[in-house]
Order: structure tokens, then C-alpha cells, then sequence
């Protein structure tokens, strides 16, 4: 399982792509971003399907791995690595019991959280917003995402408001990668 987790971890906004997004993807794979999730929320199934088998075309020859935000039933599929669930999103364990060939992340915003995440059987988690972010809420900070990392045995990954020069002390933390939008657009 954890080949399929990378260090950096791009989630998809096609909204911010500054380039078409098979370019895009492109661009952040010449970065050496080799994991992704594919989140694009305002799209209908079918839309969504087509995207995920454009983004599973596009890093067909890389070592890469992707996700689909939500939706167990696309993941399946188009034959993902996995599917990223949000915090209020079906359990886990329903999610393992009926595909356990699935890799399954879930977001957490709390200590809680990520220890019931944990307990239901994700894979990994992201832990956000670590730092200020648009519309994401306050932001938990450097000390929570550490208590985190200690208190769970799963990959966490941070995510929210971390930009290039924030890196080092994120990863100072001991998680397991960094997660981003923005951070990996540019």
C-alpha cells in the first residue's frame, strides 16, 4: 500500500489551472508529483469519469497514483489506486468491507477525527487547514498537526494554506507528505 503513497500530493481544481488540465497534470508530474486526487466537485458522474479516465490516461507510464474524491463507484471503476473520502462522507469500513483492494484516505479536521479515521481502517489521512486558507475554516497550526502525527500509527499528510517556504516546518512534524492545491499549480 504505501508505494502507492507519495511524499507530495496534488488535489485537482481545474477552476485554478492555469493551463488545460491535461497540461497541467503534465506540468506537476515534471515536478515529480506522483500522487493525485482527482476532485472536482461540480462535475455530474458522467463528466467525472470521463476526467478520471483522462487523468488515468495522462499518468499511465508513471510511477504515480491517484485518488477519487468520493465516489467509491468512478474509483472502481476506472480502476484508481483508491478514493479520498471527506470527513462527512460513508464510513471507511463500508468502504473496505465491499472493496478492500481499495486504498482509502479520509479528511480529518481534529484529533477525534483522525483517531476515528484510524480506527475505521483508512490508509492515510489529511489533517487540515494547518495554515490559514479561503473558506477552510481557522487553522489548526504546526502543534495540533504534530500531536496528530504522535497520537495516530496511519500516513498523515497536512494540508491547507502551506506554501514552498513552509515546507520544512511542516515536515519537521514527522507527517508523512504534504498535500496541496495551490502549492502544486504553480
Amino acid at each position: 500500500m504505501k508505494q502507492f503513497l507519495k511524499k507530495y500530493y496534488a488535489i485537482t481544481d481545474r477552476k485554478q489551472f492555469r493551463h488545460p488540465f491535461e497540461i497541467q497534470i503534465k506540468k506537476m508530474l515534471d515536478r515529480g508529483i506522483r500522487m493525485f486526487q482527482l476532485r472536482e466537485k461540480d462535475l455530474t458522474p458522467d463528466q467525472l469519469f470521463r476526467l478520471a479516465t483522462e487523468l488515468k490516461d495522462v499518468l499511465s507510464g508513471y510511477d504515480a497514483s491517484f485518488f477519487i474524491n468520493d465516489r467509491v463507484d468512478v474509483a472502481v471503476i476506472v480502476g484508481a489506486n483508491g478514493v479520498h473520502l471527506p470527513s462527512k462522507s460513508i464510513p471507511v469500513e463500508a468502504v473496505k468491507h465491499k472493496f478492500p483492494e481499495l486504498i482509502v484516505g479520509k479528511s480529518c479536521h481534529s484529533i477525534d477525527e483522525a483517531l476515528k479515521a484510524e480506527k475505521e481502517g483508512a490508509d492515510y489521512i489529511t489533517f487540515s487547514p494547518i495554515f490559514e486558507t479561503p473558506e477552510k475554516g481557522n487553522p489548526v497550526g504546526l502543534e495540533a498537526l504534530s500531536q496528530v502525527v504522535e497520537k495516530v500509527s496511519i500516513p498523515v499528510y497536512a494540508l491547507g494554506g502551506i506554501t514552498e517556504e513552509k515546507i520544512p516546518d511542516v515536515l519537521k512534524t514527522g507527517v508523512y507528505g504534504i498535500a496541496g492545491i495551490r502549492l502544486f499549480i504553480s
